[in-house]
């Protein structure tokens, strides 16, 4: 499968992990643990992902030392092995056929003599869908970080989990839900499910319709007991897209589900009904 990022608005463009011509090796992983992280910034000072990025960064980052710059400074040191780089980019899926433009928060490895399109994918997380506000999904960012941390560590650890999809591996983590209380949020919801008593029905571990300020003060909490969902979709900007739907750890960051579908009239931009089933039934 292949898509492809395009970084600052699309000033320069790149090939992910997911594409055909690059997978990222045991060897790419060891490198990045010398490399120093240089945090891309939002080139709208005023965005939430400046201010959130900066505070989370002092409290969760420890795998690298790590420094924050703007896009020139990426141009100039992108192409240097001893550098990592943190960054949001806009991303498209060819296979698709929509032209749907995602955000998605990428790990990449400097590379010398590469073309931009050709530095290692390290992680990629999908944001949100691009014409949708960041502040859709910056209450849930210390998260997505621990998770990046998180991920290379086990990459690191453990090179034979390295594969196309790289959250495959993850899915196995749903079993672990009956022990776990999923919080929903009432608008990321099928109009099937969004009310508890219709969830209750077809999911039988423990389940709360919360705000997104509760799923907050989980994840600042580290309750070990919680996992909340992460959706990703155009909310009501585009029909034709990708609807990410990912459970994730509140206390481990954890991915404990990962899955997305193509919306249409039978499928909208919400967790639906199978997504809630299979959860329930590992």
């Amino acid at each position: 499968m292949k898509k492809t990022l395009l970084f600052f608005a699309g000033l320069v463009l790149v090939t992910s992990l997911f594409a055909n011509e690059h997978l990222p090796t045991k060897a790419e992983y060891e490198a990045f643990f010398r490399t120093r992280t240089l945090v891309v910034m939002d080139p709208n000072p005023m965005s939430d992902f400046n201010f959130k990025i900066k505070e989370l960064m002092k409290k969760v980052w420890t795998v690298t030392e790590y420094e924050f710059v703007d896009e020139a400074e990426f141009e100039l040191k992108r192409n240097d092995p001893s550098y990592s780089f943190l960054v949001t980019t806009i991303v498209t899926f060819d296979v698709d056929k929509t032209k749907a433009r995602y955000n998605f928060l990428s790990l990449l490895l400097g590379e010398s003599g590469s073309h931009v399109t050709d530095l290692p994918d390290l992680c990629s997380i999908p944001l949100s869908y691009l014409r949708v506000e960041d502040d859709s999904y910056a209450y849930k960012m210390e998260a997505f970080i621990r998770f990046i941390q998180d991920h290379v560590n086990l990459m690191h650890s453990n090179p034979e989990l390295i594969q196309r999809n790289p959250f495959k591996y993850y899915n196995k983590n749903t079993k672990s839900l009956k022990n776990k209380t999923l919080l929903l949020v009432k608008e990321e919801l099928d109009p099937e499910i969004n009310t508890l008593a219709k969830i209750q029905k077809i999911y039988p571990y423990d389940v709360k319709i919360v705000t997104q300020d509760e799923v907050m003060k989980e994840i600042e909490s580290k309750n070990d007991n919680v996992v909340f969902l992460h959706k990703v979709g155009p909310e009501g900007t585009k029909y034709k897209a990708r609807c990410y739907k990912i459970l994730i750890g509140a206390a481990d960051s954890r991915f404990y589900y990962f899955d997305y579908h193509m919306i249409n009239k039978n499928n909208p931009d919400a967790l639906l009904v199978r997504d809630v089933k299979q959860m329930g039934s590992r």
